[in-house]
């Protein structure tokens, strides 16, 4: 509908695809051919990890662009939403995210999958652990959000794992295992750090569709709601002109045990040139979620209409992303990828004169 917001986004698919392939293109001629390798190893692992994402994205790609051709082809409008794409991508994505562990553990060219899995059972039973907690002290919300957050834990206590072994923790003297760690490369533990990101997102997503909160009511000054954990009062409204706009501003005290956090705005503004109405958002972000409040219309007993949100450990979603950001920065420091960057002499060891 706005057409300078679906240019920008036009930029940003050209950027990304057409940088991608520009890559593929210029690096092409020197691309070789791997070995032939089994397809339990750590190449089937990435292979079969490419598939999985490959499909996802096709069909992520399908459901977006789906309604516009019908729409083209026949005139008619259908809307492609959450029942398509959460079970769909919830399929595809879950194998993914339970292989993530197990791959770095499998050799190259032929692994023992059982040996691998073997290696993984105190990140199992992380899981279970973490399973088994949420489904006693938090028993409210769908049946699948414990084993989402066992998922997530699994993905952590797993790429812990694979640290753990890489440096035989436990298994070496404390010399040996600080020698092992600051000798292992920077791609090495830039994966460790994708992957506990994935999992951090994975409990953060989880947690957000799983145990959101959604209040809707009607306050007059003075009256609060709870939703949370946290006690939004409201204490009035006044009016305000910008610019361009006119605006009635509420105000918002959020309190938690009775201490004051924050104060929450949330505004009516409607723009004179076109009387168009829009609503500014109060939110807050705390360690434990995200709260938002929103003032509505006014109603005829005095009051306004607000609704409240609060998504639980919604910060952990951007907790996740920079951890996972982070990884990928400490993997380019690698100096296997920088091109021109002299290799570490190696040590000789002295022998004796004959």
């Amino acid at each position: 509908a706005d057409p300078q917001r679906g240019l920008f986004i036009l930029l940003i698919l050209c950027l990304f695809i057409g940088g991608g392939l520009s890559l593929f293109a210029w690096r092409a001629p020197v691309l070789k051919a791997g070995g032939i390798f089994a397809p339990v190893s750590r190449e089937g692992s990435l292979v079969l990890n490419n598939l999985f994402l490959a499909v996802a994205a096709a069909a992520v790609f399908t459901g977006t662009l789906y309604p516009l051709g019908y729409e083209a082809m026949t005139g008619a409008k259908i809307s492609v939403g959450a029942p398509f794409f959460n079970p769909v991508f919830t399929v595809l994505i879950v194998p993914v995210l339970l292989l993530v562990p197990v791959g770095p553990l499998l050799s190259w060219k032929r692994a023992d999958a059982l040996g691998a899995l073997q290696r993984l059972w105190a990140a199992a039973a992380v899981s279970i652990l973490v399973i088994v907690a949420v489904f006693m002290f938090h028993a409210r919300g769908p049946w699948g959000a414990p084993l989402g957050i066992g998922l997530g834990a699994w993905m952590i206590a797993g790429s812990l794992t694979e640290l753990a072994e890489r440096t035989r923790l436990g298994r070496v003297p404390f010399a040996t295992f600080w020698a092992r760690l600051k000798g292992l490369p920077g791609a090495s533990y830039g994966m460790l750090l994708a992957h506990i990101g994935i999992g951090v997102t994975v409990i953060g997503i989880t947690a957000t569709t799983a145990w959101k909160e959604e209040v809707i009511t009607v306050l007059k000054p003075g009256e609060t709601l709870a939703i949370g954990g946290t006690t939004v009062t409201f204490k009035g409204e006044t009016p305000r002109e910008g610019e361009n706009f006119s605006a009635t501003t509420g105000r918002f005290e959020v309190r938690v045990d009775g201490r004051h956090i924050t104060t929450l705005i949330s505004e009516k503004r409607v723009f004179r040139p076109s009387r168009q109405p829009t609503t500014e958002v109060g939110i807050y972000s705390f360690w434990t979620g995200d709260l938002y409040v929103v003032m509505g219309d006014s109603v005829r007993s005095g009051g306004r209409t607000v609704r409240a949100y609060f998504n639980p450990l919604a910060p952990l979603i951007w907790l996740g992303a920079i951890i996972m950001f982070i990884g990928g920065a400490v993997s380019l420091f690698d100096r296997r990828y920088r091109v021109g960057a002299p290799k570490r002499a190696a040590r000789l060891a002295a022998q004796p004169a004959e």
